[in-house]
């Protein structure tokens, strides 16, 4: 919904809150049951392999965000998998960030394995984080991934940075990726809001990335 008590530049922002069992899904393959409000970009703007760009946007937790160790995911970048019931229809983000029990974690998930790119314990909340975020997905070794909170750096990841077609997963090649932000994450019953302003993204022209 929009909000215009907080907001990081002009006069509103979106409030996004997730309530016990919105959006339920059932987990698979022995995962937890889930719940999300989220924000997905239009199936036009999806990201193309190979292709560099540049993503940013400020997140604000308010004072009583909960502090709890409930997975959530509030921003993440996933592969395109063709069917909904196909084995790749399940698997994690390839780039995801996270915030759990006061720690902000920003994982890679390729080829089944879970990376960790960057982890910090802090007060993160009442203040506005500011994340830039360039991404090249490819299977090859050209892929780059470069993360800013702030004016900080935080991530500088070069090497495979999408799965492979030809493993089991089925995703197609090439493949394409699509964007959301919000709140996801395992069920729990007290509610969470986030505000969320300034979002942007834009393809990186030649020797930008």
């Amino acid at each position: 919904m929009i909000e215009r008590r907080v907001a990081r530049a002009g006069r509103q922002a979106v409030a996004v809150t997730v309530h016990s069992h919105d959006k339920f899904e059932a987990g698979r393959d022995g995962n937890l049951d889930n719940e999300r409000d989220e924000l997905r970009e239009a199936s036009n703007l999806n990201s193309r392999q190979n292709v560099p760009y540049e993503f940013s946007f400020s997140m604000f937790f308010p004072q009583d965000f909960p502090i709890v160790p409930t997975r959530l995911v509030i921003a993440q970048w996933k592969q395109i998998c063709p069917s909904e019931t196909g084995p790749c229809a399940d698997q994690s983000p390839v780039l995801a960030l996270r915030y759990v029990d006061g720690t902000l974690r920003i994982t890679q998930t390729v080829g089944g394995k879970q990376t960790t790119l960057y982890r910090q314990s802090a007060e993160f909340r009442n203040r506005w984080l500011d994340f830039r975020i360039r991404a090249r997905f490819t299977p090859g070794a050209d892929g780059h991934e470069a993360i800013w909170l702030g004016d900080n750096q935080i991530v500088d990841c070069t090497g495979v940075t999408a799965n492979r077609e030809d493993v089991p997963g089925g995703y197609p090649n090439p493949s394409a990726f699509f964007f959301k932000m919000g709140l996801y994450r395992d069920l729990m019953a007290q509610p969470m809001t986030v505000y969320i302003d300034e979002y942007r993204k834009r393809e990186l022209r030649n020797g930008e990335f």
